[in-house]
């Protein structure tokens, strides 16, 4: 179940003149009844909603005053999140004849007097923003929104918001869908949030939101996945310049290739991505491999074995991934720890959403063809998981044929793809001879099952960065260098990186810098040794401007490549 929660907004969505259809009401009894948690977001107070909407009860949180008021309705506890008005504030706008309902924190008017609200913000010095609900005006704490709300309320339910679905109608609904996974807008909602929701239901207020709630229980919102492409992770460029990029939800996928061959890169920029874009992933490490993995942290070392509650109790304690460190279980035990563990994170994923990602390194050994009797779960292979190894063809056979997407790095990439094609059982198909260039990768699809596609690894920041330095102030090789040696080749003055690129740059005679400028051998070395397309395109279109002398060139190469790198003083 990928949809453990829906969102809701109240007037206007779930109400129409305050009011919900009995068929909403049990549309989203049975939605409950299924195990999915329900919350109310509203830019109403607390006091004026409960007696107006008895069926409440309903909702795990309710989350009240545009965001700044979270609310349990079975504890009857509340928590506030911003600061009350002002006094001073409230009293202002009395006097100058503003019509104000003030909540816990929340001041609220209607236009048009949003002008007076502004005015006396500024005369006061206050940091409150103003939020527009159709006619009506709010006025919060800055940074306070439903979006926020939902968030805290999200925390204490312990769910992630890419497993919830929101719906609204109007501006200040907009935050809320976009913290969402699954952004719905009701038949009756403006025009605007209807262009950045992924759904608009065919009926308008509570028909638009049973509608969703039947949705829900029929396929999961299914039909919905082609259009949540904006959440999908980049693994990097094909050789057209478009886009490779998974669904970040449900894949199963193997990365395969030698020792040394750029597996530890392509799956550190998967995950850099992931942990960027809010997910969360688990990641089991039987050789200790992954103790710096983004956004995680490490339970487990060489001399203490980590427990299933260790794994687990990260994933509940905060917003973290985490490493599961299995050099202290011997290696011979190592493929029975994780059929148990598998259990319990598929139990955290049905219950909470997460991880949104298991990464299995050396599977080969965690699920082997033959000798070890895999677990159920284990050979059944969970949605959502990334396994790594050395060794496809020694993959239990059964693991293999739910592959769905298959990543390739090394020498003889296609004698490990065509291993692959026969060992899943899978029908063969012409594969391409070229050898892979480093940094490049094959990609094979289960969506496209004739097709091989090279692109490019997008390397993750941290090795990015590591480059950039080489690059600036680093050493690269005699073939990497520039080489200023001027018309007559009368010079030979080797720059070893960029820094000692300008350095020599600005010290040589006029001939020298106009002679390698014309030939562009400046934009060819950052292109071919540097191996910045962008960089060398931007120096490209200054050695062909005829009207730049080689004073300006020279400034202009600098402060292009000032822009992309910082050079040492």
């Amino acid at each position: 179940m990928r949809y453990l929660a829906l969102v809701t907004d109240y007037d206007g969505t779930l109400a129409h003149h305050g009011k919900v259809s009995a068929r909403a009401v049990e549309a989203l009894r049975q939605l409950r009844e299924s195990g999915r948690r329900l919350l109310l977001v509203t830019g109403r107070e607390l006091s004026d909603l409960v007696p107006l909407f008895p069926e409440h009860t309903l909702f795990d949180r309710i989350v009240g005053e545009n965001g700044a008021v979270v609310w349990e309705p079975g504890s009857r506890d509340v928590k506030l999140l911003g600061e009350p008005a002002p006094e001073r504030f409230v009293e202002r706008l009395k006097a100058l004849g503003v019509p104000i309902a003030v909540g816990r924190v929340v001041v609220a008017t209607h236009e048009p007097h949003e002008s007076t609200v502004l005015e006396v913000i500024r005369e006061l010095g206050l940091e409150n923003q103003v939020i527009f609900n159709k006619g009506a005006v709010m006025i919060l704490p800055s940074g306070v929104n439903k979006a926020t709300g939902l968030r805290a309320a999200l925390a204490e339910l312990g769910i992630s918001p890419h497993n919830t679905v929101a719906v609204g109608d109007a501006e200040n609904d907009n935050t809320l869908l976009a913290e969402c996974e699954a952004a719905v807008a009701v038949y009756n909602a403006l025009d605007t949030l209807k262009e950045r929701a992924d759904w608009v239901t065919k009926g308008s207020n509570s028909d638009g939101v049973a509608e969703l709630a039947q949705a829900l229980l029929a396929t999961d919102l299914r039909e919905l996945e082609p259009r949540l492409g904006r959440h999908d992770i980049a693994f990097g460029k094909r050789q057209d310049g478009s886009e490779l990029a998974v669904h970040a939800y449900g894949p199963r996928m193997l990365v395969c290739g030698a020792s040394g061959s750029g597996k530890s890169t392509l799956v550190a920029s998967f995950l850099e991505q992931l942990s960027a874009a809010g997910y969360r992933y688990c990641l089991i490490d039987p050789e200790g491999d992954f103790t710096n993995a983004p956004a995680a942290l490490v339970v487990g070392d060489e001399r203490k074995e980590p427990t299933i509650d260790d794994v687990v109790g990260v994933l509940h304690a905060g917003e973290s991934s985490v490493v599961a460190n299995l050099l202290g279980v011997p290696l011979a035990e190592r493929p029975r720890f994780l059929g148990p563990l598998l259990a319990r994170v598929s139990e955290n994923r049905m219950r909470h959403g997460t991880p949104h990602f298991i990464v299995i390194d050396e599977a080969h050994h965690m699920m082997p063809e033959g000798d070890v009797t895999l677990d159920e779960t284990v050979s059944s292979l969970p949605h959502g998981v990334l396994l790594v190894t050395v060794h496809p063809e020694r993959l239990a056979t059964s693991v293999l044929e739910k592959i769905d997407e298959l990543f390739v790095v090394g020498k003889s990439p296609v004698d490990a793809v065509r291993a692959f094609i026969d060992r899943a059982r899978l029908e063969p198909f012409p594969l391409p001879e070229a050898e892979l260039e480093s940094g490049e990768a094959y990609h094979w699809s289960r969506s496209k099952p004739n097709t091989l596609e090279r692109f490019r690894v997008t390397p993750p920041k941290a090795e990015r960065r590591r480059h950039e330095r080489k690059y600036a102030s680093g050493e690269l090789g005699e073939d990497k260098s520039f080489y200023f040696r001027g018309p007559k080749d009368k010079l030979n003055l080797r720059a070893n990186n960029l820094a000692l690129f300008m350095q020599i740059a600005e010290g040589v005679d006029d001939a020298t810098w106009t002679h390698h400028l014309t030939r562009h051998d400046y934009s060819r070395w950052l292109r071919e040794a540097i191996k910045n397309e962008g960089l060398s395109s931007s120096v490209f279109a200054i050695e062909t401007d005829r009207s730049l002398g080689a004073r300006e060139s020279r400034l202009r190469v600098r402060t292009a490549i000032e822009g992309v790198y910082t050079l040492p003083a």
